[in-house]
């Protein structure tokens, strides 16, 4: 546990960046399990202007402990401009870990440490579903099919060996979110999450996954849309294409 906790300390300062929209009842739980996980992990809120006053919640609760942070977003505009944002607040300070976790209890804190830990030998760990030891707790069927299907589809167009492309629990070594060009991200929902995963791997980064419990959320909705499984299918196929364009030497621009 010694070397554990000294591994961590040469990566540097952590700190999870957690969007929200409308999570006013699952905020305070969820930081409060993460602090009860990893004491010294900070926390950026960067919220899409709620109107159930989640970001009002997350002043309350900022104001009484130095270790949260908060944004305040005017609009909703989707989760990967929210974590676009948000990575660009924390590479203006002094962390060395950028870790992405949803609001919602899905990514339990109590699993962080595996990730964390992983780091030492990768530069992006994913918390994975889909590998030995990873699972999913009542989660309807359909959102299980359409994210393995998801993952399929990617890997197959991508050529990535990623079991979990789609998940969304990620811990970043600072230097990767400095040479993939966050600010040229435009993204949403889980093909946000392929993008970054996709632009780590061109880029040259170790990738790996480690096994995670992921439980559906118990309150609120699922931001999941049509619209969001469409946009994340015609963005990995142009990726794809022209992934084949430049493996047959054609240098044309696709998308």
């Amino acid at each position: 546990m010694a070397d554990q906790r000294e591994g961590r300390a040469e990566l540097g300062k952590v700190l999870v960046v957690i969007p929200t929209y409308n999570e006013r009842e699952n905020l305070g739980p969820i930081v409060k399990r993460l602090h009860e996980t990893l004491p010294d992990v900070h926390v950026l809120v960067v919220d899409d202007g709620s109107p159930d006053g989640t970001g009002a919640l997350a002043d309350e609760l900022a104001a009484a402990d130095q270790r949260l942070h908060v944004m305040h977003r005017t609009e909703k505009a989707g989760l990967g401009a929210a974590y676009v944002a948000g990575f660009t607040w924390v590479l203006e300070r002094d962390y060395g870990v950028v870790v992405e976790m949803d609001a919602d209890g899905s990514h339990a804190p109590e699993d962080l440490p595996r990730l964390l830990d992983a780091l030492d030998d990768a530069d992006l760990v994913l918390g994975s579903r889909y590998v030995p030891g990873g699972r999913v707790v009542n989660w309807p069927k359909y959102r299980e099919v359409i994210s393995r299907c998801g993952g399929l589809y990617s890997r197959m167009a991508l050529g990535a060996k990623i079991r979990d492309i789609t998940g969304g629990f990620k811990a970043f070594r600072r230097e990767v979110l400095e040479k993939i060009t966050i600010s040229t991200v435009a993204s949403q929902g889980y093909c946000f999450q392929i993008d970054l995963t996709w632009r780590t791997i061109e880029a040259g980064f170790e990738v790996v996954e480690v096994p995670i419990t992921f439980t559906e959320r118990a309150i609120g909705e699922s931001k999941m849309s049509g619209a969001i499984v469409r946009e994340a299918l015609w963005r990995v196929t142009k990726w794809g294409v022209r992934r084949r364009l430049e493996q047959f030497g054609l240098r044309r621009r696709v998308g």
